[in-house]
């Protein structure tokens, strides 16, 4: 049965007026029309507002959500999985600002003083192992996994903020030129996959030409990775793999 849009707007805990918006810039269009022209929402309607939401709370504007709904390979089921694990992500740090609340009103309580660094700790963005549980269980056997953690456990807290910034800077200087139209086999672009490259050998593990380029798959085979370079323009994670399997072969 057709659902207006007042019994939408009350079922999914938002406002008539944005799902107006939602028509009129072709984001969410429903399906019919009452005899009085009014909008008429059905099942398939509900399902794509599901995921306008789900990508709105994750911080997608509406723009990009459009995007991603519109394209034609776009795959419900991965993109709920992806959802899944941005919002486990996002629960998991909203946790630790929870922890860090507790132990900023403990400090007061007891009249100690924090750090800067215990103060602000928590507003971080990289977390070098994030994903190191999974790491070991996918290549703990390899030789790369075995030097990178051996040189990580080494590094402190100086280390991976050096570690952090230039791996941003790289990255910055992938999303300028793909923003200005470099094709990624363009040799300026092949020059940044290979700066990419050595940094990864400089601070992490040997890694020859042919295992970028499976870096470069791998960024878009996992969501998370592509999820996550993809934030900084939407697009990298695949503009990257492009300029890494250029570089790859430029070297053959």
């Amino acid at each position: 049965m057709a659902l207006t849009v007042s019994q939408v707007a009350k079922l999914a805990g938002t406002s008539v007026r944005a799902l107006h918006h939602y028509d009129e810039i072709g984001l969410l269009c429903p399906t019919g029309r009452s005899e009085a022209g009014y909008r008429l929402y059905e099942q398939e309607d509900l399902q794509r507002l599901q995921q306008v939401l789900f990508f709105k709370e994750l911080g997608f504007p509406l723009e990009e959500i459009a995007r991603i709904l519109g394209d034609p390979a776009f795959d419900l089921r991965a993109a709920l999985r992806m959802q899944r694990q941005m919002l486990e992500e996002r629960a998991v740090r909203i946790r630790a600002l929870i922890e860090a609340v507790d132990r900023t009103l403990q400090s007061i309580e007891k009249g100690t003083a924090m750090t800067k660094e215990e103060m602000f700790e928590v507003f971080g963005d990289f977390d070098p192992t994030k994903y190191q549980d999974e790491a070991e269980q996918r290549w703990g056997e390899t030789d790369a996994y075995r030097e990178s953690a051996k040189r990580t456990a080494r590094y402190g807290k100086q280390d991976w903020q050096k570690i952090k910034a230039e791996g941003d800077a790289i990255q910055q200087e992938l999303a300028d030129a793909m923003a200005a139209g470099i094709a990624p086999t363009d040799a300026r672009a092949m020059d940044l996959a290979e700066k990419h490259r050595k940094y990864l050998e400089r601070w992490f593990y040997k890694c020859p030409r042919e295992m970028h380029r499976g870096l470069g798959e791998m960024y878009m085979a996992d969501a998370r990775f592509t999820e996550n370079i993809d934030r900084l323009r939407p697009g990298l994670a695949a503009y990257q793999r492009e300029a890494f399997v250029a570089n790859a072969n430029r070297s053959e």
